[in-house]
C-alpha cells in the first residue's frame, strides 16, 4: 500500500476503490484499554480467541472508524466503513507498512490481516480474552453475542446510541479492569482485510489500522491467512 492511498482518520473527499470519489467522515468510538500491550484484531464473532496481534505500549488509546459515502449521489444513502483505527499519536504519518507477525514482517508482497465472516472487525486486548470472557468460548455466541435480549453484543451494535449503528464499545463480561472490545461493521462485509501500521518521521508507531479496502487502491499483496477459531468450526464459517 502506498501512503498516497491511505486515508484513515481523514475527512473530506477521497478516491474509492470503485473508481469514483466519496466523502469521508470520522467517528470517535471511545478508548480501548490494552493493559498487556498485546493488541488483538479479529472478527470478534468468529475469532476473538485467535486474533492477529500487534505489540503496542501498554495503555489506553482512542479508536476511530472512518466511514465513506459510496452513494452515487453523495447524499449519505450508502455508507461503508473504510478503516478501524487505533490511534497512538497524532503526529503526522510518514510511513505505512504491514504489521509484523510473531516471526517478523511478512514476506515482500504479502500482509497479515483479519479474516471476516460475520461482517465485523474489532480491536481488543488479546491477553484479556481468557480472563475477561466467560468459560472457554463454547457458549459465547448464544450467551454473549446473540442472546436475543437487550445488552447482547448484537443488540448493542444495532443500537443508534450512544455510538452510530454498526459500531460498539463493549466491556467484556468478566473484565477485571474495564478491558473492552471496540467493534465496527467491515465495510463491504466478509473478506480478508490487511492490518497496517503507521509511523512518524522518527520511526515511532502512530497507529494500527484495519484497512477495509473501501478507499484508495486494493492492495496487490497476497494475504497471509488467519487460523480458524472454535466459532468458525461450530457455526460453519470460513469454509
Amino acid at each position: 500500500m502506498q501512503l498516497s492511498d491511505f486515508f484513515a482518520g481523514a475527512s473530506g473527499p477521497a478516491p474509492l476503490v470503485t473508481g469514483s470519489r466519496g466523502a469521508l467522515r470520522v467517528h470517535d468510538l471511545g478508548i480501548l484499554r490494552i493493559p498487556s500491550g498485546s493488541l488483538g484484531a479479529a472478527d470478534p464473532f468468529v475469532a476473538l480467541d485467535l486474533p492477529i496481534t500487534v505489540q503496542v505500549p501498554p495503555g489506553a488509546y482512542p479508536v476511530t472508524v472512518t466511514v465513506a459515502d459510496v452513494s452515487t449521489e453523495q447524499d449519505g444513502s450508502h455508507l461503508r466503513e473504510a478503516y478501524l483505527s487505533l490511534i497512538l499519536s497524532d503526529t503526522p504519518v510518514a510511513t505505512i507498512e504491514p504489521v509484523p507477525g510473531p516471526d517478523g514482517p511478512p514476506e515482500d508482497g504479502s500482509y497479515f490481516g483479519v479474516a471476516v465472516d460475520a461482517g465485523t472487525v474489532a480491536f481488543f486486548d488479546a491477553a484479556a480474552v481468557t480472563s475477561s470472557m466467560p468459560g472457554d468460548g463454547d457458549n459465547w455466541y448464544d450467551e454473549v453475542f446473540d442472546t436475543g435480549e437487550p445488552g447482547s453484543w448484537f443488540d448493542i451494535m444495532d443500537s443508534e446510541m450512544p455510538l452510530p449503528a454498526g459500531t460498539a464499545n463493549i466491556e467484556m463480561p468478566l473484565a477485571p479492569a474495564g478491558e473492552n472490545v471496540i467493534l465496527a461493521h467491515s465495510g463491504w462485509g466478509d473478506g480478508f482485510y490487511p492490518v497496517v501500521q503507521t509511523r512518524d518521521a522518527e520511526g515511532r508507531l502512530t497507529g494500527v489500522h484495519i484497512d477495509l479496502q473501501v478507499v484508495g487502491s486494493v492492495p496487490d499483496a497476497e494475504p497471509t491467512p488467519q487460523k480458524k477459531s472454535w466459532i468458525a468450526r461450530a457455526k460453519g464459517f470460513l469454509r
